[in-house]
């Protein structure tokens, strides 16, 4: 291959704007949670039913896309496919920052942020959670030596094998942050152990869409020539994602409905759940599902640039709207204290509970994604991360 890498421009007015705009959003994220960690989190829309909220789900997209945006540097190195190797720069990258980016979110909707000290330093091996944190904080160390062996020409011939260790790394991750809620037993909507594998696939399509819009957008303000073999390549990998994410859906959801204890919490989900039955139809199956699909795969859409983009935004929104139902819908449902007895008393027991997100934590989950995408542009004018061009030419498969 005849790649050379480049950094961007930091000196445009363009460049100066973006980051502006950026350090805005976080500004206001950082007010947000001064706000909330002054008053407390009786002003957020979180109550003792519902104690992860919307910023929990801005979090765990972000790790979860953390993951799969690395997929594009281990297919390149680690499974030899060489057109991907010229992305894998930015691939490792971007994983770096979108973790930075979703455990930001994550530790400052603690409340109590300073606690994390005692996780970090009391472990208990029987808590996922405590597992958690080790595999974020080795994900930051091995993808931070594997971009090293691939930016240093000398060291490229451990890429191999550093990259292999990462891709187990991430794939152990990913599933032990969708065991989260997969041993969580008192919670209909979880207690599945296919949450892990569900939760890897989901990352591959989430990430992969991620990265696409912002291979896409760089390439186009920065005039790079981005080829239709690269494009193209990207397009029909992300459709075979999706279409994976639909099959473990499909396959939870029937599972579900198999299982008797299940038939009340996928009932909720699926006719009477009121906004959680909305984002599961529209949202995640039409909007997050069926309409990528179309746009990547439809006759009249699949040779189109700006459908596959539509296509990943979509995707995205479908993420999110998949996640919220997890993540909110899951506590939004009673737990199932006498199962086959109806339950009532005075502290919500047998209630569907409420949940409304205030503008605080929304603020919190766009300071997330903004200082993701602030680290990712910043990195670009400072490391030389960016082939100059993917021009069909310069690459090959």
């Amino acid at each position: 291959m005849n790649i050379e890498y480049t950094q961007i421009n930091g000196n445009t007015k363009s460049f100066v704007t973006v980051l502006a705009a950026l350090g805005a959003v976080i500004g206001l994220a950082l007010l947000s949670v001064l706000h909330m960690e002054h008053e407390g989190h009786h002003i957020t829309g979180m109550t003792n039913q519902i104690v992860w909220g919307i910023p929990h789900v801005f979090a765990i997209l972000l790790i979860v896309m953390a993951s799969g945006a690395l997929n594009i540097a281990s297919i390149g190195t680690v499974f030899g496919r060489k057109i991907y190797k010229p992305m894998g720069r930015l691939s490792a990258f971007m994983a770096i920052a979108l973790l930075a980016g979703g455990l930001m979110v994550l530790v400052l909707d603690l409340g109590r942020p300073d606690r994390l000290i005692v996780a970090m330093t009391m472990y208990n091996f029987k808590s996922i959670f405590a597992w958690n944190i080790i595999l974020y904080n080795g994900f930051f160390a091995i993808v931070g030596v594997y971009l090293w062996m691939m930016m240093e020409r000398k060291m490229n011939k451990y890429s191999h094998s550093v990259g292999m260790f990462a891709f187990v790394w991430r794939i152990i991750l990913t599933t032990g942050t969708g065991s989260i809620f997969g041993f969580l037993v008192s919670r209909s909507m979880y207690d599945a152990a296919i949450m892990g594998p569900m939760f890897v696939i989901m990352s591959f399509s989430f990430g992969l869409a991620f990265y696409l819009l912002f291979l896409g957008a760089t390439y186009h303000f920065t005039g790079r020539e981005l080829g239709d073999k690269v494009f193209t390549t990207l397009r029909n990998l992300l459709g075979v994602f999706v279409a994976a994410v639909f099959y473990f859906v499909m396959v939870i959801t029937f599972a579900n409905l198999y299982a008797t204890e299940h038939h009340g919490v996928m009932n909720f989900i699926l006719t009477d759940g009121g906004i959680y039955t909305k984002l599961f139809w529209y949202g995640q199956i039409l909007i997050g599902t069926l309409l990528p699909l179309l746009f990547l795969y439809g006759p009249k859409c699949k040779k189109s640039r700006k459908m596959a983009y539509i296509a990943a935004v979509l995707i995205l929104l479908g993420a999110f709207a998949q996640l919220y139902i997890i993540i909110i819908g899951g506590q939004a449902y009673p737990m199932q204290l006498f199962p086959g007895m109806e339950v009532s008393s005075s502290f919500f027991d047998g209630v569907v509970n409420s949940y409304s997100p205030t503008f605080k934590e929304v603020m919190l989950g766009l300071g997330g994604i903004s200082t993701t995408i602030l680290l990712v542009v910043v990195g670009l004018a400072a490391l030389p991360l960016l082939p100059k061009s993917l021009s069909d030419k310069d690459v090959t498969s």
